[in-house]
């Protein structure tokens, strides 16, 4: 294939068409016509000699060859938008801009906490949008339309930009007067009722079966480890609704150690190692190739890897 005959336009066009999964959807999203776009697909077809989309019960669905090609094709069309557009320094001070985040209770409550009083000072018209998992997919954020998501993630699509923000430990929770406060051992904690704690990735989540321990998430796959087992009485998607409870009855809440952190100055709230090993997650920081290059996305990420670098140094 020679490179100085490709129409640098067909791989505009492969990328929308891969992102959107439709040739009408494509053909809307650049402002052309479908004959237009199904044109260009037909061209595309012939330059890499593959279907790169196949029409299935689902609709239409990329081939191997075009799920190799898509990091690539949007790679190379980011760094040239980058090159293309002319340079544009970014104010703080001044911006007025609105920058929205996915994010879950568990990063809002500790480290955008912390972003918002920096911003304060250093960006006080900036506004936040932050948004919960349930409200986004995958797809918001590769187009762009959500800055970054802030979470937990098991994976990521191999287009977006990712940089972990911190890794965290575990800890448990419970009110002053709970019977193992004095003697807080893993029979103890295994004989005890328990508030569940999670929500993690993108789209809506669906209800939780009790019985299914294998999706229960990072500590009751530690306990299946050991063979054991512990009696979860609350689920909830909402670190505060769960400190918050255990707070007040005799319930545990096992939980990332930082969000256990906020209620360390309070009295009627003891908070202990869990009595068995559970590995350390990785909050991360995700978002579109789209916006890597933005000045005033580069500018957001280091601050909260600032932001982040203070809190665990704390």
């Amino acid at each position: 294939m020679n490179i100085a005959k490709v129409d640098l336009n067909l791989l505009v066009y492969l990328d929308v068409l891969l992102r959107e999964g439709s040739v009408t959807r494509a053909a809307n999203q650049l402002s052309i016509t479908q004959p237009a776009m199904s044109n260009g697909l037909k061209r595309l077809r012939d330059l890499f000699k593959d279907p790169l989309l196949v029409r299935t019960s689902d609709g239409m669905t990329p081939t191997k060859r075009a799920l190799e090609l898509q990091p690539v094709v949007r790679d190379v069309l980011s760094k040239l938008e980058s090159s293309i557009q002319p340079e544009t320094d970014f104010d703080p001070q001044t911006s007025e801009r609105t920058f929205r985040i996915m994010t879950s209770d568990y990063a809002e409550s500790t480290l955008l906490l912390e972003l918002v009083g920096k911003l304060a000072s250093l960006a006080p018209n900036i506004t936040l949008d932050l948004i919960t998992p349930s409200d986004v997919t995958f797809h918001d954020v590769e187009q762009g339309k959500v800055d970054m998501a802030i979470n937990r993630f098991d994976e990521l699509p191999l287009s977006f930009h990712q940089k972990v923000i911190w890794y965290d430990t575990f800890s448990c929770v419970m009110n002053a007067g709970h019977p193992l406060v004095d003697n807080f051992d893993l029979d103890g904690y295994l004989n005890a009722q328990h508030i569940w704690v999670s929500k993690t990735g993108f789209g809506v989540g669906v209800g939780i079966d009790p019985n299914e321990v294998q999706k229960l998430g990072w500590v009751d796959a530690e306990l299946t480890k050991i063979g054991k087992q512990r009696a979860i009485r609350v689920f909830t998607r909402h670190y505060h609704a769960a400190l918050q409870i255990a707070r007040k009855q005799h319930l545990i809440a096992t939980l990332p150690s930082k969000a256990a952190k906020l209620f360390k100055d309070d009295p009627t709230v003891v908070v202990k190692p869990p009595p068995f090993d559970i590995p350390p997650i990785a909050l991360k920081m995700a978002w579109s190739a789209l916006l890597h290059h933005d000045a005033g996305h580069i500018w957001l990420r280091r601050l909260i890897s600032d932001v982040a670098s203070e809190m665990s140094a704390m």
